[in-house]
């Protein structure tokens, strides 16, 4: 089968696309032929061997730790799918034909194999902050860089929680904002000034998605560094605020309730781009640019 690999830490031009035999699924997994794997800035982020201090890489490595596709094999002790199910889930170097999930939802039939690859890690990032920041129903949240995926889905869970959420984006993705619920402002320069004319009682909690080097001014902003968090800057904490990282966090029912929510149709990922197998590298280069309206998603089959 063909998958994506690296065998050294570097920039794109690492990446390469290879043949290698198939994995196998264990117990309590199961193995997909893959139909769409999700981008995330953990991917290059790995690539580049910034995760090398706490995350050992066996070279050749692979990529990609979402994705859906169809059942083709069952491992031991798995009872709740069969062969040719349609599933989504947590997995490993899901950017190739075929790779092992470790947890799985079955796939909605109204949702698109592009949008279910998309969903675990921006469902299982966006709730555990929600979880961990520390705000209530009827309480305002600033999220800054909220037009990405991650921030896509903090939004609208947010606003399921009955929570105000005002989020930063360029102009030009305001009324994107607006289409899934928050209010929108610019980033940047005058920042603390624009949030208080929006929100004059003040902001409760904030969420840093960018990871721009926001954090001093968004503690200013909430001013209660415990209501401060981040999920991509890894200095927040130096300042008193959290750092929010996986491992997932009960993924089997996660999945479920993401499926549950897509079926309704009280969650939306919007898909900005989808690249074949072939130009992962460019998926990369887009997804690091930071750019992105949405989600990034490679299609393999």
């Amino acid at each position: 089968m063909k998958a994506i690999k690296f065998s050294e830490y570097g920039g794109p031009d690492v990446l390469r696309i290879v043949d290698v035999e198939a994995p196998h699924a264990g117990p309590g997994e199961v193995r997909i032929r893959v139909r769409a794997a999700g981008v995330n800035p953990s991917d290059w982020k790995r690539r580049e061997g910034q995760y090398r201090a706490f995350e050992e890489v066996h070279f050749p490595a692979g990529l990609g730790v979402e994705g859906a596709g169809l059942v083709d094999e069952v491992g031991p002790g798995v009872t709740d799918v069969a062969i040719g199910d349609m599933v989504f889930g947590f997995g490993e170097n899901l950017m190739a034909e075929q790779a092992v999930l470790t947890h799985w939802a079955k796939k909605p039939e109204r949702l698109s194999f592009e949008v279910a690859a998309g969903l675990p890690v921006v469902s299982d990032t966006a709730t555990r902050a929600l979880d961990q920041v520390g705000v209530a129903a009827g309480q305002a949240l600033l999220v800054s860089g909220a037009a990405g995926g991650v921030g896509t889905a903090i939004v609208q869970l947010a606003c399921l929680r009955g929570i105000i959420v005002i989020g930063t984006a360029s102009a030009a993705k305001h009324d994107y904002l607006r289409g899934l619920g928050a209010i929108p402002t610019s980033y940047g320069v005058g920042l603390e000034e624009r949030v208080r004319a929006l929100m004059p009682n003040g902001i409760d909690a904030a969420i840093d998605v960018a990871g721009s080097g926001i954090i001093p001014e968004l503690i200013g902003i909430v001013g209660d560094r415990a209501h401060v968090l981040s999920v991509a800057d890894v200095s927040a904490e130096q300042y008193g605020a959290k750092f929010s990282h996986g491992p997932p966090v009960d993924p089997p029912r996660l999945l479920a309730e993401m499926a549950e929510l897509c079926s309704a149709g009280s969650f939306k990922l919007r898909i900005d781009r989808t690249f074949p197998l072939d130009r992962a590298r460019e998926a990369q280069e887009v997804s690091q640019s930071g750019h992105v309206t949405g989600k990034l998603v490679v299609c393999v089959d």
